[in-house]
């Protein structure tokens, strides 16, 4: 038995899994927590403990940390973002080509072979009309929740254009739709539209067909899916081939799974060298690390 443990450090939240990677890898348990104004430690802290507890587990020969936990003390070993979420995306959907990363600040867009080797990838600007964040906050404003998000969008009957150059000008279009009494559907979907315009073109900027997993907090957005496959469609002839979306409800752990993964592989490449952590040892947290 392979036990391994993958943290992925996002600018928005935390998620972690636990693996058996004996064989066929397959996820014993999963958490994730928002950082808000929290310490991204006592957070890390707080998602490690869970799915430790989920998953019963007595040891882990491997802890990987990605995203932004290269500070995690008692983590074994680090991978890269587009690696993991890659090694990740392919688990959860073996015919996945590509990976459309939706995260709290920025999107990016990984072209990846079959063993999950990064080929190529794009990302989007710095201007944040096109992330995670934009979004909750557009939603907060209209006063609906980040679940209500993608079915409201889903119901819209005449969208309204929104601007999808800078997020300060979309924040300001939106303030106009609510004063000129647009319908919350409308705006939503509209703000939709301009976030799939901006993936399709990272997508085609890669050259991207077959298919494309949806990963990261924006995933399992029925709206933005809807979206972004009538963004690709309108643009069918300017892509390289047929391109379709896949997407998975554990979407938002890809890239702790692609860590847990790689985790493994390392630990076996390397040679057993022990567990990095037991049962018999104190929580794998920042105050127990050495």
């Amino acid at each position: 038995m392979t036990w391994t443990a993958g943290i992925d450090v996002g600018s928005g939240a935390v998620k972690a899994v636990v693996m058996d990677c004996s064989d066929a890898p397959r996820v014993l348990a999963h958490a994730a927590a928002r950082i808000r104004r929290r310490e991204v430690a006592q957070v890390v802290d707080e998602v490690v403990g869970r799915v430790l507890e989920e998953s019963g587990v007595g040891r882990l020969h491997y802890i990987a940390s990605t995203g932004e936990g290269e500070e995690i003390p008692f983590a074994t070993g680090h991978f890269y973002g587009m690696t993991t979420h890659a090694r990740g995306a392919l688990h959860l959907c073996p015919q996945a080509t590509t990976v459309l990363d939706i995260g709290a600040l920025h999107t990016r867009a990984v072209a990846m072979d079959p063993r999950g080797k990064v080929l190529d990838y794009k990302m989007t600007s710095q201007c944040a009309s096109g992330s995670g964040q934009f979004l909750e906050n557009i939603a907060r404003y209209l006063g609906v929740s980040l679940a209500e998000v993608g079915p409201l969008s889903k119901a819209a009957r005449k969208p309204e254009g929104v601007s999808s150059i800078c997020a300060v000008l979309a924040e300001t279009d939106v303030i106009n739709m609510v004063s000129r009494g647009i319908d919350t559907a409308d705006i939503l979907r509209g703000i939709h539209d301009s976030m799939a315009g901006r993936f399709a073109r990272l997508l085609r900027s890669l050259n991207a067909t077959g298919t494309t997993f949806l990963s990261g907090g924006l995933a399992n957005d029925v709206g933005l899916q809807q979206a972004l496959e009538d963004a690709l469609a309108q643009d069918a002839r300017k892509a390289a081939g047929p391109l379709t979306l896949a997407t998975d409800p554990l979407a938002i752990h890809a890239g702790a799974i692609g860590a847990a993964i790689w985790g493994a592989f390392r630990y076996h490449r390397l040679g057993s060298t022990g567990p990095a952590w037991t049962s018999t040892d104190p929580p794998p947290t920042h105050a127990s690390a050495p």
